[in-house]
């Protein structure tokens, strides 16, 4: 089962914003967005679940999750599949286009990690005998 670090309370807090409706999805979402891309290169501790058990670390994997949510509503992707599709759309006089080299969602807003993620993660809070960003130790 996939971890969810971040609550709606938390999310609320964190942005002064009501959650909307699906935040549950968009909090698993960012997670497993946060976990593939960031948190797995990461070394701190764990319980039998893969959560941290540091309340530091986790206080910060939750602000990281809320700040991707809160970066994919503010660029208008949640998903990644915004920047996927046309390239050019004409409606009359109006014209619209988005960049044809992108052919995946891979590119789009929704799926790049929001500068605050980082901001969360290189707290001074977090010293190195609790979080380490990017080690990756193998055993």
């Amino acid at each position: 089962m996939a971890r969810v670090y971040a609550t709606s309370p938390q999310y609320e807090t964190y942005t002064g914003d009501t959650a909307p409706a699906d935040i549950t999805i968009r909090l698993r979402r960012a997670s497993q967005f946060l976990d593939a891309a960031v948190f797995r290169l990461c070394w701190y501790e764990v319980d039998d679940t893969g959560m941290p058990t540091n309340e530091l670390v986790l206080a910060a994997f939750a602000d990281a999750c809320c700040a991707q949510v809160q970066w994919g509503i503010e660029v208008g992707d949640v998903t990644g599949a915004a920047a996927v599709g046309w390239s050019e759309v004409e409606i009359g006089t109006a014209k619209l286009r988005r960049s044809d080299t992108v052919s995946t969602g891979d590119q789009a807003p929704g799926r790049q990690i929001a500068p605050a993620v980082w901001d969360a993660l290189r707290s001074p809070d977090l010293t190195r005998d609790l979080f380490v960003l990017g080690l990756v130790v193998s055993c």
